[in-house]
């Protein structure tokens, strides 16, 4: 296994799992997570940061996301960070970072 380009996270869905079916017959999920951190600022008061990522995942492990993840389920994935770019209906390049999700644990008890 190789440390090269590996993401591992904990959190929690923003909202419900999104999959496309390929005429191949593979399919394609996406998701995003929220992973918050927590720290004391110079003025002593807690502080919450939340990111959002956007998630991926093809075959098993979409079949898995589309069964088992609602929104809101608490879940870690690992997996490996992708970029793309395209360009949107008014002709903007856009950038996308995504992690490409090769694993994933279902926690809590929702």
């Amino acid at each position: 296994m190789s440390l090269r380009n590996k993401v591992t996270l904990i959190g929690y869905t923003g909202k419900e799992v999104e999959t496309v079916n390929f005429e191949s017959g593979s399919i394609k999920a996406s998701v995003s997570l929220a992973t918050s951190d927590h720290y004391t600022n110079a003025k002593g008061e807690k502080v919450e940061e939340t990111q959002w990522h956007n998630l991926i995942a093809f075959g098993k492990t979409a079949e898995i996301l589309q069964k088992y993840v609602p929104k809101g389920k608490e879940i870690a994935v690992e997996g490996k960070l992708t970029y793309r770019s395209y360009d949107d209906k008014d002709g903007v390049k856009r950038y996308i970072t995504e992690i490409r999700v090769d694993e994933i644990l279902l926690l809590g008890g929702k």
